[in-house]
């Protein structure tokens, strides 16, 4: 796979840049809503035109007269996505004008080493477009293109302007398709953009004190030690009753899709507020997406401590999320950096028990020995459970079925013990596993639909 060429889109607050991003894209994954400063972040997403593909990076609402709470991060931001960019879209509003804003940012792209196009958003009618563009010679970017990023029209016309500056095909560089997908997930301002930051050794997150500072789930692509991984940032997630609809509502959708998305989550807590209630929310959500999973506790640093505290954090740690119990623990620092490049090499090793298959041989082989220790339970009538085999039937998390005489006649004390056996034997250190008990009805269906699958076979 080629590495895309990137458009870069820039323009002031509440021009529209994340609805023609999301136009330009054909996805509603830019979060769009009637308030400035919506995206502050960069946010990346792949795109098509013409027999070209490649990507589209949104950016913060540039302001240059006013330095009031992430203003220069935006900025920051908007130069970090430029300095990457084949070409920029600069957008702005058709229905309000040329405005001092756009000629500052005007002057600002006339001293960046990028092709510059000026779109002229917000023209959804084709005779009253013309005349909102002409407005726009004035910043001296060149032809102004009246566009719609609600509708559409006009985005054709400028994509065919923007699409010979892209490098010829065979001179992208080739992209490692083996891509580790790791989201960064957690309650607001526990330190998830820092964790990112600090992972990837740049100011790729905006990092503030305020709550709530990153909104849409961020993607960056990077490369440590040979392997490529796509790190995550997303939104902090509060309690349910706690969240408005609009802006932080679409924001925790996005951190569950990104859940989704992933192979390995980072589940960062506050070492100095300790485990809440919501983080075991976020942990429950994520055992049931079945996603590998480290836990991170962030802020380690700031916590007075002796020889005893790490071990006696771990097990109270350990003793409320009782249910991830599979899951490594790493106390790290994002704003020193400390023990945070460790998370590289506990990512590889739970992508690698995620991922991994195991011989039914010796699935069966731990059945026997935990069946001969400890024998399925009876019911009253006198009927014992009995387990005939096993095999492993999918990974991702690894999912092994148990073919027995009735599912009932196993307990809930007896199924765990049956998952410890397999943790204890077999590992699945980082990953949940799943355990399907079948019985003769289900048996019996399978070997229908195999019956009939090498029936077809047999005729083909």
């Amino acid at each position: 796979m080629k590495k895309l060429p990137i458009v870069a889109i820039i323009g002031r607050p509440n021009v529209g840049k994340s609805t023609l991003l999301n136009r330009l894209t054909g996805s509603r994954n830019a979060i769009v809503h009637d308030e400035a400063g919506i995206t502050r972040d960069r946010l990346y997403q792949p795109s098509f035109w013409r027999d070209r593909d490649f990507l589209v990076v949104d950016t913060g609402g540039l302001i240059f007269d006013d330095e009031s709470e992430f203003l220069p991060e935006i900025r920051q931001q908007a130069m970090l996505a430029l300095s990457e960019a084949v070409a920029a879209i600069f957008v702005v509003d058709g229905q309000t004008g040329p405005t001092v804003g756009d000629h500052e940012i005007a002057d600002w792209l006339r001293e960046q080493a990028v092709p510059v196009f000026l779109a002229v958003n917000k023209c959804e009618s084709p005779e009253q477009g013309l005349i909102q563009a002409a407005q726009f010679w004035e910043l001296g970017l060149g032809e102004p293109y009246p566009v719609s990023g609600i509708h559409g029209s006009g985005t054709g016309d400028l994509l065919d302007e923007i699409i010979p500056y892209f490098p010829a095909p065979e001179a992208l560089p080739e992209l490692d398709e083996n891509t580790i997908n790791v989201s960064i997930v957690g309650r607001p301002n526990v330190g998830k953009s820092s964790l990112l930051n600090a992972l990837t050794g740049m100011s790729r997150s905006i990092v503030s004190s305020v709550s709530g500072t990153t909104r849409d789930a961020i993607d960056l692509e990077i490369e440590y030690q040979s392997q490529p991984y796509r790190l995550i940032d997303t939104a902090g997630v509060r309690k349910k009753k706690h969240v408005r609809y609009g802006t932080e509502f679409f924001s925790i959708n996005r951190a569950f899709k990104a859940i989704q998305r992933s192979d390995v989550v980072l589940l960062v807590i506050d070492a100095l507020e300790g485990i809440t209630d919501q983080d075991l929310k976020l942990a429950g959500r994520i055992e049931d997406e079945g996603k590998a999973a480290i836990i991170v506790v962030n802020k380690w640093d700031a916590l007075e401590k002796d020889s005893h505290t790490i071990y006696r954090y771990e097990r109270q740690l350990r003793d409320r999320v009782y249910f991830m119990d599979w899951c490594e623990i790493t106390f790290v620092s994002a704003l020193s950096g400390k023990r945070v490049k460790n998370i590289f090499q506990l990512i590889q090793n739970a992508v690698s028990q995620h991922r991994r298959r195991v011989s039914t041989a010796v699935i069966n082989e731990v059945i026997q020995e935990a069946v001969a220790w400890y024998s399925p339970p009876t019911n009253r009538q006198g009927k014992q459970g009995r387990i005939y085999y096993g095999t492993q039937v999918k990974t991702q998390p690894p999912t092994i079925a148990l073919f027995v005489n009735d599912p009932k006649r196993f307990n809930d004390t007896y199924r765990r013990y049956i998952e410890r056996q397999f943790r204890e034997q077999l590992g699945f250190q980082g990953t949940p596993i799943r355990l399907l008990w079948r019985g003769k009805r289900e048996r019996d269906v399978e070997a229908s639909h195999l019956n009939q699958a090498t029936q077809v076979g047999e005729k083909k």
